[in-house]
């Protein structure tokens, strides 16, 4: 099929090269610009952008696509298909309408569960046993176009980076999958019930909050790995917390107040129960396991941490 591709991070690359490996005909890539990054501030391209300008496949980087240049260029590429894979800009009608057979997105959740932004930290901090990818038939909503096909898998203690690239993996075979034979995937519109809303996370949802459970802090803990990283703080100093383990599910520990260190290992209370600290990080050092880290800085049992 004749194809554009509409994607920006890491996530969006194995469908990209799926498609190019099928051997559809990719007429334009189309990324977010490049954007200034680290610490010199120079620009960089997405990691699509990256994978197809090395692959020889034409790219597109315009800022929107709510003018009539853009859409027509777009329309004048006369596409089969366009796949959309975490672009991140929005689609106008006018883009939607202008391949044959529309716009199919790669979307890391079970819809209607988790439209939105973060479907992934927001299914792991909800405590979903399961998540999956739908391949969707796209239109003016947010994520509420008809779906062509799901497939789940369990969440089972993954962190929000090794999710993230597992859904990426399999939403990258469904699409290929799709695209063999598409009208045999029929669209059907999704379920009333069941409706939630995956809002992008702010990085002061990152804060280790341990006045909630000791299972809520370690679902906090892998829903921010690897970005922006669970924290704490101590005597000004940031803290990540890159895993960690439930030492007390449900039990108070009896005197504790939450964020109060019970030991010299790194064992905090909670709201019931208390975490234990794994992997750890102190700024600008590298990530570490947690007895390693304690041996450069040590926090004594009966630390305050914020």
């Amino acid at each position: 099929m004749r194809i554009a591709f509409m994607g920006t991070p890491p996530f969006a690359v194995p469908t990209l090269a799926a498609l190019h490996a099928a051997g559809h005909d990719i007429a334009a890539v189309y990324s977010q610009p490049p954007r200034p990054a680290q610490r010199g501030k120079k620009l960089q391209q997405s990691a699509v952008h990256v994978w197809a300008a090395e692959h020889g496949l034409p790219v597109r980087t315009p800022k929107s696509l709510k003018s009539e240049e853009a859409q027509a260029e777009f329309a004048a590429l006369d596409l089969d298909v366009a796949v959309v894979a975490a672009y991140g800009l929005i689609l106008p009608q006018a883009i939607l309408d202008a391949p044959r057979e529309g716009c199919l997105n790669v979307h890391g959740s079970i819809l209607p569960r988790w439209r939105g932004a973060a479907p992934v930290q927001r299914a792991i901090l909800a405590g979903d046993a399961a998540t999956g990818v739908t391949i969707m038939q796209m239109d003016a909503g947010l994520d509420t176009g008809a779906m062509r096909l799901v497939e789940t898998t369990p969440i089972a203690g993954k962190t929000a980076g090794m999710l993230t690239d597992e859904l990426a993996e399999m939403g990258a075979l469904m699409m290929v999958k799709v695209l063999s034979d598409l009208h045999a995937f029929t669209p059907e519109a999704q379920p009333d019930a069941g409706v939630t809303y995956a809002a992008k996370i702010d990085k002061s949802e990152a804060r280790l909050d341990f006045l909630t459970s000791a299972v809520q802090v370690e679902r906090q803990v892998r829903a921010f790995n690897p970005i922006p990283g669970a924290f704490f703080e101590l005597d000004g100093e940031r803290y990540k917390i890159l895993t960690a383990e439930v030492a007390h599910p449900s039990d108070t520990v009896a005197g504790a107040t939450p964020g109060i260190t019970l030991d010299d290992a790194l064992t905090i209370a909670c709201n019931p129960g208390a975490v234990r600290a794994v992997r750890a990080q102190r700024a600008g050092k590298p990530v570490m396991d947690a007895g390693e880290l304690l041996r450069g800085r040590a926090i004594a049992k009966g630390t305050r941490l914020a």
